[in-house]
């Protein structure tokens, strides 16, 4: 089991699709699709490789949107933050390129090499898109900022439905107290080793340990990530970049799991990439 998700899980990424259920989002974006790539963990066992393949499987959906969801590389190692950047170069989408922090990065020199690819790089900070002519909220906050009150100073009434990107999926706890409709995280890593019968004991901690969810009225999705930290293996949990659909309308009510569109599934599993 553990040399097949060293040889091959780690590889065999996954584009998931999602439809997101979004309270009170404006009917102009109904059918919005966010590309959404998180947890790269560039170094020497994710390599520039593996980060361009992914980046390929969301360009070839043609998202109005992209969403980087943080940890770009791990324990903020400085050579290979540049590589991790240049290898999400070719994200480009009609609304931009947005991205966010997580714990492994530095609050310096990732942000920089992001920016320089013309990427909008939120730490604690708000941006406003428009999509066919009407505005859309983004907040995206730093992986220690917990507090309900740092996060609502980050929100305005604007008119605009507001959507929070936290690489944390527990901030979904705050996003519920200040009324926020949808969270995009990851950090998980789904759990990155799943047993059978015992599930993902790695992300026991989290609400969900990857895939759609509501909590306290919030839709929550969180994905798999990229890459792999501390071992490079990833069993019953392979990776995944997703294709979030927008969509109006509330969740429903009752906490819950629930099931993701099916995946259209794409292997890189047969041969380590270099690179």
């Amino acid at each position: 089991m553990l040399a097949h998700g060293y040889w091959y899980g780690r590889y065999a990424l996954q584009v998931v699709h999602v439809r997101l259920p979004v309270s009170g989002l404006a009917p102009a974006h109904e059918g919005v699709r966010i590309g959404f790539l998180t947890d790269f963990h560039h170094s020497p066992l994710v390599s520039q490789t593996d980060i361009s393949r992914a980046v390929a499987l969301v360009m070839s959906a043609a998202p109005d949107l992209v969403v980087l969801g943080g940890d770009y590389v791990t324990n903020a190692e400085r050579a290979y933050m540049g590589g991790c950047a240049e290898a999400l170069s070719g994200l480009r989408a009609p609304a931009g390129v947005m991205a966010i922090l997580g714990n492994h990065d530095d609050d310096r020199e990732m942000p920089a090499a992001l920016a320089a690819q013309q990427f909008t790089v939120l730490r604690d900070a708000r941006t406003t898109v428009r999509l066919r002519g009407e505005p859309l909220d983004f907040v995206g906050v730093r992986f220690w900022t917990r507090q309900v009150s740092s996060i609502a100073r980050l929100l305005r009434p604007s008119g605009a439905t507001t959507i929070l990107l936290a690489h944390d999926p527990r901030r979904v706890v705050q996003a519920a107290h200040l009324t926020i409709p949808a969270v995009l995280s990851g950090h998980t890593h789904g759990g990155q080793v799943v047993l059978p019968g015992i599930g993902a004991i790695a992300a026991r901690k989290f609400p969900v340990p990857a895939g759609l969810a509501v909590r306290d009225g919030v839709s929550l999705f969180v994905s798999r990530g990229v890459g792999t930290v501390y071992v490079p293996i990833r069993v019953n949990c392979p990776p995944d970049v997703a294709i979030i659909t927008l969509t109006s309308g509330s969740p429903p009510g009752s906490d819950k799991h629930l099931s993701i569109a099916p995946v259209n599934k794409t292997s890189f599993a047969s041969h380590r990439a270099s690179g």
